[in-house]
């Protein structure tokens, strides 16, 4: 219920003379000259009112709020330098109070279990289990990237250390989780996390892979590789055992039909997309050669007619005296060794496929733990497809460094590879080459038999 007053009965309330102008009154009060004191007109909406003198909610007192950057942006300025706090730039906290300065606001967030894992007191195997290799091997990747990763601080914040940086690369690859759950685990933007995947395993590729991937090309490299493939195998001249695999992805936009995988497709009755992982090991397990990022409907010997190997090392004739072991998908040749592929084989071509299928198997299970290692490579990823070849490159990089550390793969993750083996459609592209696989045949045969053994001899 609303009361009236009569201009005396207003000044009574304030103690003014009857008769005194209440217009000069309001002028002392403000300090300064103001218009005839009017009563506010109501209004239906506030927002009306506000925008009728031209103010935000706040301003009335000569103050302008500041509006705090959304969550987006925050992390799209924030880049490589995501900060955990609140920051204010030079000249706020004094200004503050007169909406002098501007000041940037940095989501808190929780990264708990990031301190917990990088603490001394983190228990060995629960540091193995989540990010596939020892502490020692962590500490020595991030050692060698330090100066490629590493950032300066800022004026606004504080650069994330480069033993996050590699953690949370590292962590994606071996788990595969989304960036979203990436991004609560340590404690930083998802954008953030996003660009710390790429920039390490631009890293990994640019420092490591130079040393990490490498051809035995030195004569004592190659006869050491070879001496350890033939005490296995019986075959003499191996240098490297070679398997293609596919990684599943996302249907592209452009070109998708290249990309479906048609026996995915058919094994999985989903309609599956893929590239092609082409890799050359040597008797350890570890890639000599790696060809990433063919499209999936691709057979194997044509990924191998457009890889650097058969470019630049079989076709420039750098691998004379020297095989290459791979499967029925790739052809024979001079310096690819293959199983026999015909109906009624004789017991030394059976012998011979036999032995030629455990060096294969070398290249096969090298594979199938990688996939094991890092989970990222067994389910379609959020990796665009352009970015995925540097990041498939990483993994292998990274798989060689844990083999060669004795950080060996926990049996509760181990992967079952589905890869299917085709003939190739060329199965014999050099007549020089059938006579010496022929050869090879005959003298494994005849030392199976010397040794007591018979065509059911296995692969040691």
């Amino acid at each position: 219920m609303s009361t009236s007053y009569t201009e005396a009965q207003f000044g009574s309330l304030f103690d003014l003379p009857a008769g005194d102008d209440l217009t000069s009154w309001f002028t002392h009060l403000c300090g300064e000259e103001q218009p005839a004191f009017q009563a506010p007109v109501a209004m239906a909406d506030p927002r009306k009112r506000s925008a009728e003198y031209g103010l935000l909610e706040g301003e009335a007192s000569g103050v302008k709020r500041q509006r705090s950057p959304t969550t987006s942006s925050r992390e799209n300025s924030a880049g490589s330098n995501d900060g955990d706090h609140e920051h204010t730039s030079a000249g706020s906290a004094a200004g503050a109070g007169r909406g002098g300065g501007r000041r940037l606001w940095v989501k808190e967030r929780d990264h708990e279990w990031w301190d917990r894992m990088s603490s001394p007191a983190c228990p060995e195997d629960e540091f193995r289990r989540a990010f596939r290799m020892s502490r020692a091997t962590f500490e020595a990747v991030c050692e060698e990237l330090g100066a490629a990763v590493a950032k300066e601080d800022t004026m606004l914040r504080a650069a994330i250390p480069v033993r996050q940086r590699v953690a949370v690369c590292i962590w994606r690859l071996a788990t595969g989780e989304p960036l979203r759950l990436v991004s609560k685990r340590f404690g930083l933007g998802i954008s953030t996390c996003h660009k710390l995947v790429l920039e390490v395993c631009a890293a990994i590729k640019a420092v490591l892979m130079p040393k990490a991937v490498q051809w035995p090309e030195a004569p004592d490299a190659a006869a050491g590789v070879s001496a350890s493939f033939e005490a296995a195998s019986g075959i003499p001249g191996v240098v490297g055992a070679m398997y293609t695999t596919h990684i599943p992805i996302i249907a592209p936009k452009a070109n998708v039909a290249a990309y479906y995988n048609r026996r995915h497709t058919e094994r999985n009755q989903k309609t599956s997309y893929s590239i092609t992982v082409q890799g050359v090991v040597d008797a350890g397990g570890a890639f000599t050669d790696v060809c990433i990022g063919w499209p999936g409907s691709m057979s194997d010997a044509d990924v191998l007619d457009r890889s650097a190997l058969y470019a630049q090392r079989g076709a420039a004739g750098l691998l004379q005296g020297q095989w290459v072991v791979g499967g029925a998908g790739y052809p024979l040749m001079d310096w690819l060794l293959v199983p026999y592929t015909h109906h009624n084989m004789t017991w030394a071509q059976h012998v011979f496929n036999e032995r030629v299928d455990g060096v294969r198997a070398v290249a096969r299970d090298a594979f199938q733990r990688l996939k094991s290692r890092w989970g990222c490579l067994q389910k379609r990823t959020e990796v665009k497809l352009q970015d995925l070849p540097v990041v498939l490159g990483a993994c292998c990089v990274l798989h060689n460094i844990c083999e060669r550390a004795g950080d060996a793969v926990d049996p509760d993750i181990a992967f079952q590879l589905f890869d299917d083996d085709m003939v190739a459609d060329n199965p014999v592209r050099s007549t020089a080459a059938v006579a010496v696989r022929d050869n090879i045949a005959h003298n494994l045969l005849h030392r199976n038999s010397s040794a007591g053994g018979g065509p059911g001899f296995h692969f040691k």
